[in-house]
């Protein structure tokens, strides 16, 4: 057997798991069941836990600005030049980050709501 029919005869097993079942012959793809229930209390842990990473988040990026800060001062004075603009364009991308993962995660996980475009 070459190589093209091992390649052939996959791609024709891969195609035939990801076909979606006949109509016509009565089969059906299962559905998962949208009406779960969280375990009591974990919604307030979740949250907690996301906080306490947002604030840990913010934090480093407000550390992160301060020493780029600290050591473009130090290397001015010194008469040194070296490369600390990308170095802060990093440390506030990381913030800008840090900030919108809260709103771009909601965006991405939120259902639309009946009757909007």
């Amino acid at each position: 057997m070459s190589l093209t029919d091992v390649y052939y005869s996959s791609m024709v097993r891969v195609t035939n798991l990801l076909a979606a079942p006949d109509p016509a012959g009565g089969g059906t793809v299962p559905q998962p069941s949208i009406n779960g229930s969280l375990p009591s209390g974990l919604s307030t842990k979740v949250q907690q836990v996301l906080g306490l990473v947002a604030w840990a988040g913010t934090a480093a990026g407000v550390v992160g600005v301060l020493i780029t800060g600290a050591v473009m001062a130090i290397s001015h004075k010194r008469g040194e030049s070296s490369e600390h603009m990308s170095r802060l364009g990093m440390v506030l991308g990381g913030c800008i980050l840090v900030a919108m993962a809260g709103p771009i995660v909601s965006w991405l996980f939120t259902t639309p709501q009946s009757g909007s475009n």
